[in-house]
């Protein structure tokens, strides 16, 4: 699995959301800090990204901003404003008019609450503008026409179309942002190890069974998954299961004995405290207040 795969495999133990935004006039709006990863499309019009540094980033139609772990910042109609300026936004606001607005907008986010966010999106400036080009990049139009038309309108299904649609996006921003090859030269060996974690979480890993896939001897295959993954394996194996188990939990109704084993714990009471532990919440409440 290549890092981008990891991270949206990671992300979706969170709540995703997506909202169409329309602005007229002096319009300008500020995006507080959130835990998580955040994204907005310009739909129509031009404007301006503003953050706490650095000059404001020109934006028009077809641009995507990038928010990989939620650092406030703001969108203003000038390039004269500045974050502190900028009032914080109020999506129940209504709009008058049945004509375009000078700026529609799609914000998006994964929201993780307790998760920590994968080492590839730590890595990555705080934030970061991907423009659209029409003839080189025809499926990011695509894209962006079916997210507008899912945020605009309320359909059965919302609940699985549209965090689908929220990946995609994402997936389209980290493939213009990212290298086409693995970071940090990951080592064959390693990916190798990484494939049975994500496939079998289940599985009785062991950092000797794991260096045995890896072609390793433990102490090397230790040393280099924590170099090239930053995380040692054990570690990485508990955020992988809890992060499987947490969205096991807001995609299905599976009983929690059944996820409990199906991400490799022995007993329902072991994978709840664990949950509890990473996520600061029982699993059962966590289910309820994603799925509400």
């Amino acid at each position: 699995m290549d890092s981008i795969s990891e991270v949206i495999g990671a992300i979706r133990a969170g709540r995703p959301s997506a909202s169409r935004v329309h602005m007229d006039g002096a319009w300008g709006m500020s995006l507080p800090r959130i835990q998580g990863i955040g994204f907005h499309v310009v739909l129509h019009g031009t404007g301006w990204l503003v953050t706490d540094s650095g000059s404001p980033l020109p934006l028009r139609a077809g641009d995507v901003v990038l928010v990989p772990y939620g650092k406030a910042h703001g969108l203003s109609h000038t390039d004269q404003d500045t974050i502190h300026r900028l009032a914080p936004l109020e999506l129940s606001t209504t709009r008058s008019g049945t004509g375009p607005a000078d700026f529609e907008v799609i914000l998006g986010c994964y929201r993780l609450d307790h998760s920590q966010l994968h080492r590839f999106l730590r890595d990555l400036p705080p934030v970061m503008v991907t423009p659209l080009d029409p003839q080189r990049h025809p499926e990011r139009r695509a894209l962006i026409d079916l997210l507008t038309a899912e945020v605009s309108q309320d359909l059965p299904g919302t609940g699985v179309t549209r965090p689908a649609l929220v990946d995609l996006v994402l997936v389209d921003a980290l493939r213009h942002i990212a290298d086409r090859s693995e970071p940090a030269g990951r080592d064959t060996g390693i990916a190798a190890t990484l494939r049975e974690i994500h496939a079998e979480p289940q599985q009785r890993w062991t950092v000797q069974r794991l260096g045995e896939i890896a072609g390793m001897s433990r102490s090397v295959f230790k040393r280099k998954f924590t170099a090239q993954v930053g995380q040692p394996p054990m570690t990485y194996l508990i955020e992988w299961r809890l992060n499987r188990g947490a969205r096991m939990l807001r995609e299905t109704t599976a009983p929690l004995a059944t996820i409990a084993r199906q991400v490799g714990y022995s007993s329902e009471y072991a994978f709840a405290n664990a949950f509890r532990r990473r996520f600061g919440v029982a699993p059962g409440r966590f289910r309820a207040r994603m799925t509400s």
